[in-house]
């Protein structure tokens, strides 16, 4: 048998077995506007019931998705709130409190929780002040419900603050709360209380340093809608020469007299 008529039958056996591959491979071809997975609320042919959407396994909990009714996510019970913790609260929890305390509510409430921050003193709506007896009186489900939610002119803080840590803040200002009427009859037997004067001392100040400390007024910053009266006030109130004298003349004077 000669060499040529070898190949030449090796040709034609070879053909069809390509052929074949060739057809077979194009059918598993998959575009990709026809990919393989479920789409919500579409059915499929792939379970018995033709749901794309699989319904959860009773009794069981997905990742991260807890009781959504429970006290711990909502502050309520039978839509009412309560003014417990829903876990124990210890000095950790209360170092977490104040951290995610200082960190988000002490712009507007302040590090004492007076409702005088620091955007309020430049003029931002006033605070709440959860020292005020009224507020002080909430039960601590209010607080985590005004976290979570907002209330007025504050913002909900839910994607910011984690629930854990939102508790740990509402554990914190029942503890800022409670220390502003404290007696050492409130501390537990055992525990070394310094009073402040001593701390003070201690510090390099004086004994009556505390004593001597107040509170700053509000600055009672005009709102933007505010500020071009005032102006126009201002205006009508400078003597007629001072209204006209050219802008480089105030320069000269504040350069002269040392003020800006």
């Amino acid at each position: 048998m000669s060499k040529h008529f070898c190949q030449s039958l090796s040709r034609w056996i070879l053909l069809p077995s390509a052929v074949a591959a060739l057809t077979f491979l194009s059918g598993c071809r998959q575009d990709m506007q026809n990919q393989p997975k479920m789409i919500p609320q579409r059915e499929s042919l792939f379970f018995p019931s033709g749901r794309s959407v699989r319904p959860q396994v009773p009794g069981t909990v997905a990742r991260n998705q807890g009781d959504a009714d429970s006290y711990f996510q909502t502050g309520l019970v039978n839509n009412q709130v309560q003014d417990r913790m829903p876990f124990p609260v210890n000095m950790t929890v209360l170092r977490k409190g104040q951290e995610r305390f200082n960190i988000y509510c002490t712009p507007c409430h302040s590090r004492l929780g007076n409702g005088r921050g620091m955007i309020v003193e430049r003029g931002y709506k006033p605070a709440g002040n959860l020292l005020e007896p009224r507020i002080a009186g909430e039960p601590m489900g209010h607080y985590f419900a005004v976290i979570t939610h907002g209330y007025g002119a504050m913002p909900d803080y839910a994607a910011q603050i984690s629930v854990q840590d939102r508790w740990a803040i509402v554990a914190y200002i029942r503890a800022l709360q409670l220390s502003q009427n404290a007696t050492l009859q409130d501390v537990p037997p055992g525990t070394n209380v310094q009073k402040l004067s001593e701390v003070s001392e201690q510090m390099g100040y004086s004994a009556q340093f505390p004593e001597q400390w107040t509170l700053p007024e509000l600055t009672n910053v005009p709102g933007a809608g505010d500020m071009h009266s005032d102006l126009v006030g201002q205006k009508q109130a400078m003597p007629a020469s001072a209204q006209n004298a050219p802008k480089n003349s105030f320069k000269k004077n504040s350069r002269h007299t040392g003020t800006k």
